[in-house]
């Protein structure tokens, strides 16, 4: 996997140089703009193969502000977290954004470790929701795998009925419910009706 990148939007040359260099120097891939369109061009040219990044926002830029760079951010579906980095007199406006979805917000001046620690926070959090749409997905797949009969196997056992009952409900003996049981499991990369019924009660709705 290639390093996370930081987008650094920032019209202050000074500003993006110094958190360039601090980032390039804990590992991370920076990259710099110098105000919200350059940066939004790029972004629409992935056209959704986002890879794995955050943005550091600065709220006052002119022709295009923060907050304005932010909502069109938001509009090309873009899922990388957004913080902001407010001067004084830009709380308020930080706070509003947060409350529209910016991951944070983060007063200058501010502390080199602090600003890193913050940018880790999200960075994990933006994985874990990589990762359980990936493992969505996956589930969604192998339910469509499934064969009719399977499903119906699977519809019983996240009702929690056994074997034999599944068997007399369908007709069929205990030992062709076991082979279609380990099946499923197999098939959904589970071991137990319990962690199945877990899985599935994340999709909205299953199908």
């Amino acid at each position: 996997m290639s390093r996370p990148a930081i987008h650094i939007v920032d019209d202050d040359p000074d500003i993006r140089d110094g958190l360039s260099w601090l980032f390039d120097s804990r590992g991370y891939q920076a990259r710099t703009w110098n105000g919200g369109q350059a940066f939004l061009d790029a972004a629409e040219a992935l056209q959704g193969d986002w890879g794995h990044a955050v943005v550091l926002l600065d709220v006052r830029m002119a022709p295009l502000s923060g907050l304005v760079t932010f909502e069109r951010v938001k509009a090309l579906g873009c899922p990388w977290p957004v913080l902001f980095l407010t001067g004084n007199g830009d709380v308020g406006m930080a706070v509003t954004a947060v409350k529209n979805g910016a991951w944070d917000f983060l007063e200058k001046p501010f502390q080199d470790n602090e600003l890193v620690d913050r940018i880790e926070q999200a960075l994990a959090a933006a994985t874990a929701v990589v990762d359980e749409k990936q493992e969505s997905s996956r589930l969604r797949q192998a339910l469509v795998s499934l064969s009719p009969r399977e499903r119906e196997v699977l519809d019983e056992l996240i009702r929690g009925h056994y074997n034999k009952n599944i068997a007399d409900h369908l007709g069929i003996t205990p030992r062709t419910v076991e082979f279609h049981r380990a099946n499923i499991f197999d098939k959904m990369g589970v071991s137990s009706a319990i962690e199945l019924a877990h899985k599935l009660g994340r999709l909205h709705p299953i199908a």
